[in-house]
C-alpha cells in the first residue's frame, strides 16, 4: 500500500490505455444501459397500463 501510486494516478493511466470511444457511443458500461432500458420499458408498460385502467372505468 505505501509503494502504490496514488488513486488519482492509477485511474488516469487505465483511462489512457482505454480505445477511444465509437461515434453515437453513449454507455460504454453494459450493465447501466441494460437498467437504463429496462426502467424505461417499465414506465412505459406502467403508463399505458394505467391509461387503460382509466379507460375502461370512464
Amino acid at each position: 500500500m505505501f509503494h502504490r501510486k496514488p488513486l488519482e494516478e492509477r485511474i488516469a493511466e487505465r483511462q489512457a490505455q482505454l480505445r477511444p470511444l465509437k461515434e453515437g457511443k453513449h454507455f460504454e458500461h453494459g450493465p447501466a444501459k441494460f437498467v437504463f432500458i429496462t426502467l424505461i420499458a417499465v414506465v412505459v408498460l406502467m403508463h399505458t397500463v394505467g391509461l387503460a385502467v382509466v379507460m375502461h372505468f370512464s
